[in-house]
């Protein structure tokens, strides 16, 4: 599965379905998509793990984070 596949699932709240997706993959973006599924499970310790991983400093802010990524992933692809 895809990244635009963890990333619906997030913007449904559903951090279990996004977290094998994100698990699954080693990119930056993998990672970032990681942190924001511990952000919404609540583990911010891991959270913060994951985007040190991504090369992101660490938010707390979900909802902002989940924008960004979007718009990082569809920039990815246009590349």
């Amino acid at each position: 599965m895809s990244l635009h596949t963890a990333l619906r699932y997030l913007e449904q709240g559903d951090w279990h379905q996004a977290h094998a997706i994100a698990q699954a993959d080693d990119s930056a973006l993998g990672s970032w998509a990681h942190g924001i599924v511990h952000l919404q499970e609540g583990d911010a310790e891991n959270a913060r793990y994951w985007f040190q991983q991504a090369g992101r400093a660490f938010s707390r802010d979900a909802a902002a984070e989940l924008s960004a990524l979007a718009l990082a992933i569809r920039e990815s692809e246009s590349r």
